[in-house]
């Protein structure tokens, strides 16, 4: 029986296609039928939403008033949290639908060619592997989630449209060695640092793109080249993008490292002229602050919210070993912020640090930094693999 629905997704599915196209996201003909032909309502039946106060609701409106709105968004280049886990307080995201303008822009840097096979790091609904199997043919794309759930679900899903990829269930870090080589590994998911089984699982010349961070917010998508049995080698891309951490355990966190209370000791005050919105607002700087930091910190907003903006007063910066930063938003009147800090690290320093190494080396974008895989170690480099000025990455 055709429904209403079914007569209007399509239409929507290509206004997506088209906004795709107008933002950059989108350019190959091939991955935009596939955009086009791909039901991701289908795939995306509902979602959660948070609202002001925390709370979580979910949207599965297909009949009635907000049936259009859901419609909407669902094609739209947003992200949708699809899974959470409730029992735990705060409840805990699990996966997310990725923006499709994302998912474009990293099947393009992908270049994939007919014939090739890729492993997908992350199934999550199977919109991404839908996607793939529409350009490829389903017996060509393989992918895997920590979440037997999902695969579950992703998979009878995509059976019902027509696509019958390779679902594993299992920890994405190991890659899916039973069925390599892969012309291509692709990951929806963010990692402190590559695993190396996915570059064994590749030729010489075979590809792997993920999303390399090595702390809260700090990196961005990395393509290497597997130039040799021994090595892998590439550029980050142009664009800042984030992924949820790989996770190797259901249902559990990427990282639960132990906390230490604040070190109240030697406290120490001083004024900056480093914007306080840093670690959002100037990623590679937080970047190159998180190779001191390490892989564990927590930034965030802290403070009574001003009565008048909504805005909490002040930046807070913390580490596991009980170092921490307050910043003032507010201003003094000569320009400067107040900072507030303690514990054995100066952490705002770090920051000043970087910030002021950033301006030294006329600011480069993310497309002039590099990684270098091999089985011994990681290193990021500025403008070339030889480069003196290199950055280990710990695994």
């Amino acid at each position: 029986m055709t429904t209403t629905l079914d007569t209007e997704w399509p239409a929507l599915a290509r206004r997506l296609a088209d906004d795709l196209e107008q933002s950059g996201k989108l350019s190959d003909p091939a991955w935009r039928a596939a955009v086009c032909a791909v039901p991701r309502h289908e795939l995306v039946p509902y979602y959660f939403q948070q609202n002001s106060t925390g709370a979580w609701t979910r949207s599965d409106t297909t009949t009635g008033e907000g049936r259009r709105e859901w419609l909407e968004r669902i094609y739209s280049n947003s992200v949708l949290i699809t899974a959470l886990r409730q029992d735990v307080t705060p409840p805990r995201v699990l996966s997310s639908s990725t923006q499709p303008g994302l998912m474009t822009r990293m099947l393009e840097a992908l270049d994939v060619h007919d014939g090739q096979t890729v492993l997908e790091i992350g199934t999550g609904t199977g919109y991404n592997a839908a996607l793939l199997a529409h350009r490829l043919g389903s017996g060509n794309v393989y992918s895997v989630d920590v979440e037997p759930d999902l695969i579950d679900t992703a998979r009878e899903r995509l059976r019902r449209l027509g696509f019958t990829p390779a679902l594993v269930a299992g920890d994405g870090a190991a890659g899916l060695p039973a069925r390599a080589p892969f012309d291509r590994i692709i990951a929806t998911c963010a990692v402190p640092s590559v695993p190396w089984t996915w570059v064994e699982q590749v030729p010489v010349g075979g590809a792997v793109l993920t999303d390399l961070k090595i702390a809260h917010n700090a990196g961005s998508l990395v393509r290497l080249t597997r130039t040799t049995l021994s090595r892998a080698e590439g550029r980050f891309d142009p664009t800042y993008a984030a992924f949820m951490g790989l996770r190797p355990q259901p249902g559990e966190p990427d990282r639960d490292p132990t906390w230490a209370d604040r070190d109240a000791t030697s406290v120490e005050r001083h004024v900056t002229t480093v914007d306080p919105q840093t670690p959002w607002n100037s990623m590679i700087v937080w970047f190159l602050a998180a190779f001191d930091f390490g892989p564990d910190i927590s930034i965030g907003f802290t403070g009574s919210a001003d009565t008048g903006t909504g805005r909490p007063p002040d930046v807070s910066v913390t580490t596991p070993d009980g170092s921490w930063a307050r910043i003032s938003m507010d201003t003094t009147d000569s320009g400067d912020h107040e900072v507030v800090q303690g514990g054995p690290r100066r952490l705002w320093q770090i920051i000043e640090t970087a910030h002021d190494l950033w301006n030294r080396l006329d600011r480069p974008g993310w497309d002039r930094f590099g990684l270098t895989v091999t089985p011994s170690e990681q290193t990021v480099w500025l403008d070339h693999p030889d480069s003196q000025l290199r950055w280990p990455v710990t695994q």
